[in-house]
């Protein structure tokens, strides 16, 4: 069982990381703790959590957060 946990865990990892370069905004660890609740979420809701549909998810989570950014003064 231990390389099945290794498989998860660099997936999600590799999802973080490219979420984390696509949404430059947010450090890191906001993007890989985004993943991690996404993916408790809807293990709770008893979804198959695949990583294609975390990352549809957690992608449409930090869109929400982007827009919900208050805009600057020179904007």
């Amino acid at each position: 069982m231990p390389a099945l946990a290794d498989h998860r865990s660099e997936t999600r990892d590799l999802l973080a990381q490219r979420l984390a370069r696509e949404f430059g905004v947010f450090t890191p660890d906001t993007v890989e703790r985004c993943v991690a609740d996404v993916r408790a979420c809807m293990t709770h809701l008893g979804l198959v959590a695949s990583p294609d549909s975390v990352e549809r998810m957690a992608r449409e989570h930090l869109v929400g957060m982007v827009k919900s950014i208050p805009p600057t003064p020179d904007r």
